[in-house]
């Protein structure tokens, strides 16, 4: 675990830590329970190693500085990722890094023998932030829609379609080129 976490534990004001009722080992705990799928999560929005790790320490500092009633656990962690999901929001807004470089190039066609993960990888790119968040969020952490709209802040009617439309986007992306094949067909 991250020894500054810990030092930032120790350094929160009692009245802010009983509200949390967060002892050191409490935290501990949550935080080894849930520390490696949220940096998974944050690495996968962010494609940036240091940002999701600088983030996933400013996610668990300000839980701890957050002035809240008793939690359960479910309701920590789904405040947890909700705090992470506003932070990498406000990072995206400041650093308006969602367009695309000028070297990208196109994904390659079928033809190339390229490990599937990297296609993959390279589709998930091409897609917008928000379309990467909800994607994991519902099947690599496998959270359901109500969850899915705790993590993010949307409207939980909002998120079946929104996840339809990232599913298409993304299988679009995956499918070869099919345009000049349609219209060969149709002369």
């Amino acid at each position: 675990m991250n020894l500054e976490l810990i030092s930032a534990v120790d350094a929160v004001e009692p009245e802010t830590h009983g509200v949390l009722n967060m002892d050191e080992s409490t935290f501990r705990a949550f935080y080894e329970q849930t520390s490696q799928s949220l940096l998974r999560y944050l690495t996968c929005i962010t494609r940036k190693p240091d940002i999701a790790e600088d983030l996933l320490q400013e996610t668990y500092c300000r839980l701890l500085m957050a002035r809240l009633p008793a939690m359960s656990e479910p309701q920590m962690r789904s405040y947890l990722f909700r705090i992470a999901s506003n932070l990498t929001c406000d990072r995206w807004r400041r650093s308006k890094e969602q367009s695309l470089p000028d070297n990208f190039s196109e994904m390659p066609g079928p033809a190339t023998h390229l490990d599937r993960g990297l296609v993959l990888r390279q589709a998930f790119d091409r897609l917008k932030p928000r379309e990467k968040q909800l994607l994991w969020l519902a099947y690599v952490e496998g959270s359901d829609h109500k969850e899915i709209a705790e993590h993010t802040g949307l409207q939980q009617g909002s998120i079946r379609l929104l996840l339809f439309r990232a599913r298409r986007k993304l299988a679009a992306l995956l499918r070869p080129n099919n345009s000049t094949a349609g219209k060969e067909n149709s002369l």
